[in-house]
Formats: C-alpha cells, sequence, structure tokens
C-alpha cells in the first residue's frame, strides 16, 4: 500500500479526482490506495466507476495501465507549477490592491442592499 499520508492530506484538502474503478459485481479494478485512504479519514462514501467488464486479462490490464500510464512531473515541470503556484497566492501588490478595492466594493454594495426600504 506504501505511505497513504500525502494521498489522504490531498483527499482532505481538494477531494477525489479520480474515482475508484468497480465492476457491477463490486469487484475493485483500480484505486485500492485511495479507497484506504477514504476509510482512514473516515469518508463513508466514495465516487467510483462501474464498468461491465468482465475478462479477467482485460480488467488486469486497465489495473496495470492505471497504475503504470501516469507520469511524474520532471523537475523542471515541477519548478514551473511551483512557480506559478506562488504568484497565485503572492501576487504582485498592484493585483493585491484591485482586489482589495473588489472586496470592499462588494462588501459596500451588499450592505447598501441589505439597508435599502422594501
Amino acid at each position: 500500500m506504501g505511505d497513504l499520508d500525502a494521498l489522504k492530506e490531498s483527499m482532505q484538502q481538494i477531494g477525489l479526482l479520480n474515482p475508484i474503478i468497480l465492476t457491477s459485481d463490486y469487484f475493485l479494478v483500480a484505486g485500492q490506495r485511495r479507497l484506504e485512504a477514504a476509510k482512514s479519514l473516515g469518508w463513508k462514501q466514495i465516487q467510483c466507476l462501474v464498468i461491465e467488464e468482465e475478462d479477467p486479462e482485460l480488467l488486469l490490464r486497465v489495473e496495470m495501465d492505471e497504475n503504470a500510464a501516469r507520469k511524474d512531473f520532471t523537475s523542471d515541470e515541477m519548478a514551473d507549477a511551483l512557480l506559478r503556484l506562488d504568484r497565485l497566492q503572492n501576487p504582485p501588490w498592484p493585483k493585491r490592491l484591485v482586489r482589495w478595492f473588489r472586496k470592499i466594493l462588494r462588501r459596500l454594495a451588499g450592505f447598501f442592499r441589505r439597508s435599502r426600504p422594501r
């Protein structure tokens, strides 16, 4: 199963990104780690994709494909993603100022809507 901590943290913060895969008779084809992480988080339900396939060879190929077809970020892709995330989390001061003004205007508009006599 491996270490589920990172997966659990991701599922807790973002949710389930890819459903587990079951056959119509509830045989788990793919998603064992996601299922175990969901259980340990106390989830009572999990999104799943039900496939009607019963060919054991094809089911094994689905399982293998899901586990082998993913590709990790290269170091350059990870650096680029972290840079983009930093820009979103820490925008330059003009963008922060614009966001602050918009927030103030929305609050004022909401205040005036609520205080208007009907």
